[in-house]
């Protein structure tokens, strides 16, 4: 699995990330681990609880970015 992201860096050596790729990336790393199932001796009931867990907490930041009031910036 190949994945890359853009990452700012703000004040202070902070590291920032937009936050469709953070999820996307939960996402493709559930989907990846159901795929995996088949090829490991991962215990398969214990991967898709995992995988949608995972997906709650994509949903969830997905929501909470959309809340996010955005900063207006001065110019």
């Amino acid at each position: 699995m190949n994945a890359s992201t853009h990452l700012l860096s703000a004040a202070g050596g902070t590291l920032l990330a937009p936050s469709d790729q953070v999820t996307g990336l939960q996402r493709r790393l559930g989907a990846e681990w159901l795929r995996s199932t088949d090829e490991t001796d991962l215990d398969p009931e214990t991967v898709l609880a995992l995988a949608g867990m995972i997906n709650v907490l994509a949903d969830r930041f997905d929501v909470d970015c959309v809340a996010f009031p955005p900063q207006n910036e001065e110019v």
